[in-house]
């Protein structure tokens, strides 16, 4: 089989098939073009047929990946995959937060929709083949604590199981709402130290704080959160309430954590 072109540059499938080879599995259209030896459109041309056969896919605008056998059904790469790679392009800082990250720690209900990873600065969410990465603002984003998991190819970072419980409650819309915080909680509390929490606490509003702690509580885990606690006692200027958006319920204040507790949360469990 005649696998070169007549210009001694590997056509676009072999150029694929040898960088997967060494273990790449992403590449920009720059390279792809150099490799082949030939024009922008004509790159182009040829990356768009790999494209319709789901050999690659584009999950951002030059950018590839290689989509292995097993994924051709999804037709893209898992985000876990692939989301490392694209920020180190794009040089930003990131990490995998959410019910994403939840997951990582056997603390996701059902699984997620979407990948959601958190940066600095809003950026237009993923689409690729059925995976789909959401991304949200969140400031600060590079003194959230993180671990690394392994994936096939590479690893990716993920927020710590304190970080991820604060991100939770902060972001409680995009987790699904107060009662799916709940349920997350109450199976990520197992895996959340008291004393890393309050280090957490830091990169965190204080009302993020005092709405952790009071749902920590709530789920039956008092001890994970004794340590917040006085954190809240020392730092909380003011009190809060629970549901930000909801009306004040007057009679129902939780004076240790300054918490106004306007919303009636229930873990599925």
């Amino acid at each position: 089989m005649h696998m070169k072109s007549d210009t001694g540059h590997p056509r676009a499938s072999e150029f694929v098939t040898n960088l997967a080879a060494t273990g790449r599995y992403d590449f920009v259209s720059r390279e792809a073009r150099s490799a082949l030896g030939v024009s922008a459109d004509a790159a182009k041309l040829a990356l768009n047929r790999l494209a319709k056969q789901k050999l690659i896919a584009s999950p951002a605008r030059g950018f590839y990946v290689i989509v292995p056998p097993e994924y051709r059904s999804v037709g893209c790469l898992p985000a876990d995959q692939f989301i490392p790679a694209l920020m180190a392009r794009l040089d930003l800082s990131y990490y995998a937060g959410l019910l994403s990250a939840a997951q990582y720690y056997g603390a996701a209900h059902h699984r997620p929709q979407e990948f959601q990873v958190f940066l600095a600065k809003n950026r237009r969410p993923i689409q690729c083949g059925q995976v789909r990465v959401a991304f949200i603002a969140r400031k600060r984003v590079a003194d959230v604590p993180v671990q690394r998991f392994n994936t096939p190819r590479g690893t990716v970072l993920v927020s710590t199981p304190e970080a991820t419980a604060f991100d939770l409650v902060g972001y409680h819309p995009r987790a699904g709402g107060l009662d799916q915080v709940a349920t997350v909680l109450s199976e990520l509390a197992e895996r959340i130290d008291p004393y890393k929490l309050v280090a957490a606490a830091q990169t965190a509003p204080i009302p993020w704080a005092q709405r952790l702690g009071y749902l920590l509580e709530h789920v039956g885990f008092v001890d994970k959160a004794a340590s917040l606690k006085s954190y809240v006692r020392e730092q909380a200027k003011q009190s809060t309430a629970l549901l930000p958006a909801a009306p004040q319920r007057p009679s129902q204040r939780d004076k240790g954590w300054k918490l106004n507790v306007n919303a009636d949360v229930e873990a599925h469990l």
